[in-house]
């Protein structure tokens, strides 16, 4: 049974988020019965924080260490969090000297600090090879005054949510049963080393597609649409979806994407096709 939850927009950008899709994939999670929500690619929780419902068991993971790190501190620790925060300016010296900083050599507070400062103030939501984004149309996105209740809300939502760290082979491994839905966003097909060398490689996408093939429990996955992508998820159902790819502000592309699943998406199995086979009109 499903429970009504506030939405929430996430902290700060990511490269590779959904929020041009976001209201189409929550949709289709909410129709689907389930106990156990797992995401093992979560980034900043572009659809996590979205979703209008939740269920008992909640999981979310990502390999990132910056990002664990950001949600455990801002779960466990919000007050001690905002107050390391308060004091931050929006300079791109500081972005600098920030980016430079190893993260490892932190306390998790201060690990947590530097990421979201980075995210907030970098261009496109990039992780890996980060650059000072400007937009002289509006005040800058290090605000604290209007993130704090951001947090806030951010924190309230992440009560009784066990966070990991694991590869996402293992975490699938580790949660997948009768009655859990995994939502996964991967890299893109293509922008493999976006998020850093040696994270997920192309060979990463054939292992992925074998190990949803066995699955007891339900996934949904986005993927952009190409032809490698089509060919190596064609057992599932697919389903093309138009959107928006948007990096710097008054810069869009329409883009395509698949939205592939092991249940059919959407009132009806004819809104689920299977690859090859196009859209159905």
């Amino acid at each position: 049974m499903l429970s009504a939850v506030t939405p929430v927009s996430p902290a700060a950008g990511y490269i590779g988020g959904k929020r041009n899709l976001a209201g189409r994939i929550t949709r289709i999670i909410e129709q689907v019965d389930h106990q156990l929500y797992a995401e093992p690619f979560v980034g900043m929780g572009g659809i996590f924080l979205r979703r209008r419902q939740r269920p008992k068991a909640e999981v979310i993971n990502d390999v990132s260490g910056d990002v664990v790190t950001f949600f455990r501190v801002l779960q466990e620790h919000y007050p001690y969090f905002v107050d390391m925060l308060k004091f931050r300016v929006a300079s791109r010296g500081e972005f600098e000297r920030l980016r430079a900083m190893p993260a490892d050599r932190l306390t998790d507070l201060q690990r947590a600090a530097r990421f979201l400062y980075l995210q907030r103030l970098g261009f496109g939501g990039r992780v890996h090879g980060r650059t000072f984004g400007v937009d002289a149309s509006q005040g800058a996105r290090f605000n604290v005054t209007k993130l704090e209740p951001l947090l806030a809300d951010i924190h309230d939502r992440l009560a009784g949510v066990v966070i990991e760290q694991l590869h996402y082979s293992t975490f699938i491994t580790r949660y997948d049963r009768p009655r859990a839905l995994f939502y996964l966003d991967p890299p893109y097909w293509g922008c493999e080393t976006d998020y850093g060398q040696d994270v997920f490689g192309r060979e990463d996408f054939e292992r992925l597609a074998a190990q949803l093939g066995t699955m007891k429990g339900k996934f949904l996955l986005s993927l952009n649409d190409t032809p490698g992508v089509r060919e190596v998820f064609g057992a599932f159902g697919i389903m093309p979806v138009e959107t928006t790819y948007t990096v710097s502000r008054g810069n869009a592309s329409k883009a395509g994407e698949l939205l592939i699943a092991n249940f059919a998406i959407g009132s009806n199995t004819a809104s689920c096709v299977r690859a090859g086979q196009g859209l159905s009109k």
